[in-house]
């Protein structure tokens, strides 16, 4: 029986999310498997990947063969740099301390470039947010500024009408005034 180490679909529609399995290479994708060996979760960014690296490493030595994607996992996790270590370490070529302290080191580099990776996209995302946050201030301030000179403008047209309003008034009155005058001294 050939046994492979594939990624079975689980999640709905447009948000698939994937179990790592030993599998037989006749089963159906989503059928029986032999072992969960982890998750992945491609939908964050960067994607999520839980992985039992030693139960990796146990059936890759047994002869499991990865798929493509599977393997990209896999090598992205350190589970084939595992195994080749430990062909080292069958072969006589490293000790085991050896071995674990590549391996330590390669991980710690690895870490370090994800966690990089995170921080460069939080530091974009907050750029993104800085920069639409200062857009929307301009337009508000635009905004606030048009209708303060269209508020002028209103103003500043109603000012003359009232002025000559109260010319028009004050005109009419003037005389009313004095005729009341000459009808009293009469």
């Amino acid at each position: 029986m050939s046994v492979k180490i594939r990624l079975q679909r689980h999640g709905k529609k447009g948000k698939p999310f994937y179990w790592v399995v030993a599998a037989d290479a006749r089963s159906k994708r989503d059928g029986k498997y032999l072992e969960k060996i982890g998750t992945y979760n491609p939908n964050t960014n960067p994607a999520t990947i839980d992985l039992n690296i030693d139960s990796a490493v146990k059936w890759l030595h047994n002869g499991a063969q990865p798929t493509d994607t599977a393997r990209a996992i896999l090598s992205y996790k350190g589970a084939l740099l595992k195994h080749h270590l430990d062909g080292g370490i069958r072969k006589g070529a490293l000790t085991q301390e050896q071995a674990d302290a590549k391996l330590a080191t390669w991980l710690e580099e690895k870490t370090g470039t994800v966690d990089a990776k995170k921080e460069g996209l939080t530091k974009a995302q907050a750029d993104v947010k800085a920069k639409a946050f200062k857009a929307e201030q301009d337009v508000n301030a635009k905004r606030l500024a048009a209708a303060a000179q269209a508020e002028a403008d209103a103003i500043a047209a109603a000012t003359p009408a009232v002025e000559e309003e109260v010319a028009e008034v004050e005109a009419e009155e003037a005389p009313a005034a004095e005729e009341n005058n000459e009808t009293t001294e009469a």
